[in-house]
C-alpha cells in the first residue's frame, strides 16, 4: 500500500514539474512609442502595448474633450465643448499590440474657419486588462 501511494506521489509531482507554464502578461504601454496628432478636425492616436502574455486581442478606447476656439484662443461656451471617443480590437502579436485609432469632432453648428477644433484631455485606456495613460496639452 505504501509502494502505492509514493508511485502515486511521484507520478502527480512529475506532473506538475513537466506541466507547461502559462505565460503571464504585465500588460503596459510603451511610453516612447506614442503619437498623436490633429489634422483638421480629427485626432489620430497611435501607440503600442507590451507585456500581453499570450493574450489573442486587446480593446482599446481613445477619449478625448474637443472644442471650437476663435481666432483669438478665446475659450468657447459650453456649447462649443464636447468628449469624443473611439474604440477599436486589435490583435497581439508576440505579447505586443499596435494600435491606432481616429476620432472626429462633429459639432452643430459645426466648427467652421476661422474658428479651429483644438483636443484636450487625452486618454487611451486598454480595456481588456484595465489600465489608462492621460496625455496632458492640447492638440
Amino acid at each position: 500500500m505504501r509502494r502505492l501511494l509514493l508511485i502515486a506521489a511521484l507520478a502527480l509531482a512529475a506532473g506538475a514539474v513537466l506541466a507547461p507554464v502559462a505565460q503571464a502578461g504585465s500588460p503596459h504601454f510603451v511610453n516612447n512609442a506614442f503619437s498623436i496628432t490633429r489634422s483638421g478636425d480629427s485626432l489620430t492616436v497611435s501607440g503600442k502595448e507590451a507585456g500581453l502574455g499570450d493574450e489573442l486581442q486587446v480593446d482599446i478606447l481613445v477619449e478625448a474633450d474637443a472644442a471650437c476656439i476663435n481666432p483669438g484662443s478665446k475659450h468657447p461656451k459650453a456649447a462649443n465643448k464636447e468628449s469624443f471617443s473611439a474604440e477599436g480590437t486589435f490583435p497581439v502579436q508576440n505579447g505586443k499590440a499596435d494600435f491606432s485609432l481616429t476620432l472626429t469632432a462633429t459639432f452643430s453648428p459645426s466648427c467652421s474657419p476661422p474658428m479651429t477644433v483644438v483636443f484636450s484631455n487625452v486618454t487611451v485606456t486598454d480595456l481588456t486588462n484595465d489600465i489608462s495613460r492621460s496625455f496632458p496639452g492640447t492638440f
